[in-house]
């Protein structure tokens, strides 16, 4: 038997260290060749790395959160034959056992006994009077956790709605949990000796517990990159209003006509054609500031972030020459990336080289919000939720469709006037979609 040692691949585009986010295998496993051992992180992409042997898992070379450089020891297997490097002299000394496992965190205990069973006892006992069994059962047993329908009879639900009493905060001494008489006497003595009536109640109950949560992984590029962009860029967010009515309209029809063969569209194609025609008369926010070298790159391509919420976190794909796309070709890209960004497939050139990015919260969206630009770039597009409101057209009042665009942009690069009269220009767009085919 000899030892194969698998070390952290050279991942190319002069990366040297990358973030361990998990293993897929553990000490004991056995592997297969090709077997996927471990995904890490460079930048915001997620790379697997593969097992190069078929063996027995003996090391592990990090725990998940720890910054591996190019080169570093991943994991080292127990092969066939020679191996890849020498096997270390047997140890005469017994392996240590292994630990218990301590249970979970977040974990819930098991239940020790129903509150029937808790009634049971609690009245078993000899001299002890009725009155007193109840009261004493009914401080022993469990309130209603949360979304529990207690159980009573109509009479005592009755009488609890006369007396102001929620049900969910009596605990119950009949069969099954049920809540009786006497226990809605035992829960009104109780307050009327000034006793914490919130005590027995679970909705308002003191809670202690603390959770440690690293910051692995996405979340912390994520964290890294909004620190970045707020410590470099002096933000100005910029709020308009825009009547979405007509491109609202077009939008339905053109789905209606075309959706079988061509695909839906949303909203958003329509906000990136209308950013590709405004970002010819304003070049300067189509672009990427350097803080080392105090330059300015301003692009010819219109390559369009479009952050996507993932269950790992914020991604933004990037749509890349979306000034070369019409509508639909926008939306399907859209779709494509998304779809890869959220299963963790999107690759490290689907994730980098965006020139200006939007955001949206889609029906979350709110009234207005002050986006963070993704550094290094010079501004942001955010949609908000479309709303009914009206709107006096001459002396008439008629119902339209309005949507808040709230951008944000870098204060060295973007003048206010000039970022401004962008999104006027965005809203012209919008407000009438016709100029958005015009040449």
């Amino acid at each position: 038997m000899g030892i194969h040692i698998i070390k952290m691949p050279d991942i190319g585009e002069g990366i040297a260290e990358v973030e361990l986010v998990a293993w897929h295998v553990k000490v004991g496993d056995m592997v297969a060749e090709d077997q996927i051992l471990a995904d890490v992180m460079t930048d915001k992409a997620t790379v697997e790395i593969p097992s190069s042997a078929a063996g027995k898992v003996l090391a592990l070379g990090g725990n998940v959160g720890e910054v591996l450089a190019v080169g570093a020891e991943v994991i080292r297997i127990e092969v066939e034959g020679a191996g890849n490097v020498k096997a270390p002299a047997a140890s005469a000394t017994p392996a240590a056992p292994l630990p218990v496992a301590s249970p979970a965190v977040g974990a819930k205990p098991a239940v020790a006994a129903s509150a029937a069973n808790v009634v049971a006892a609690a009245v078993k006992g000899a001299g002890v009077a009725p009155a007193r069994r109840v009261e004493e059962a009914a401080a022993a047993s469990p309130a209603h956790q949360p979304g529990e329908k207690p159980i009573a009879a109509p009479s005592v639900r009755q009488r609890a709605r006369e007396a102001g009493i929620e049900l969910q905060a009596v605990p119950g001494t009949g069969e099954g949990g049920r809540i009786t008489q006497a226990d809605l006497d035992a829960y009104v003595g109780r307050k009327a000796q000034g006793s914490s009536i919130t005590a027995a109640d679970p909705r308002y109950a003191e809670r202690h517990g603390e959770e440690a949560i690293p910051v692995i992984g996405l979340r912390r590029k994520i964290a890294q990159k909004m620190q970045e962009s707020k410590r470099h860029i002096p933000h100005f967010t910029y709020v308009e209003e825009v009547d979405v009515t007509e491109v609202e309209a077009l939008r339905a029809r053109l789905n209606a006509d075309h959706a079988a063969e061509r695909g839906k569209l949303t909203l958003l194609p329509f906000l990136m054609r209308a950013m590709v025609q405004a970002l010819r008369q304003f070049p300067q926010i189509n672009a990427r500031y350097d803080d080392a070298a105090d330059m300015v790159t301003r692009y010819g391509a219109v390559h369009l972030g479009i952050a996507t919420q993932t269950e790992a976190g914020l991604m933004v794909p990037v749509v890349r020459h979306a000034e070369a796309r019409d509508l639909w070709a926008c939306a399907a890209e859209v779709a494509r990336l998304a779809d890869a960004a959220r299963s963790g497939k999107a690759t490290r050139e689907e994730l980098t080289g965006s020139t200006i990015t939007i955001t949206s919260l889609g029906a979350l969206g709110g009234i207005a919000s002050t986006p963070v630009i993704n550094h290094p770039e010079v501004a942001i597009v955010g949609i908000n939720r479309i709303v009914v409101r009206p709107v006096f057209q001459g002396n008439v009042v008629v119902p339209r469709k309005l949507m808040n665009l709230s951008s944000s942009f870098d204060h060295r690069v973007v003048d206010g006037m000039h970022a401004a009269e962008f999104v006027q220009l965005l809203r012209g767009y919008l407000e009438c979609p016709a100029t958005l085919f015009v040449e």
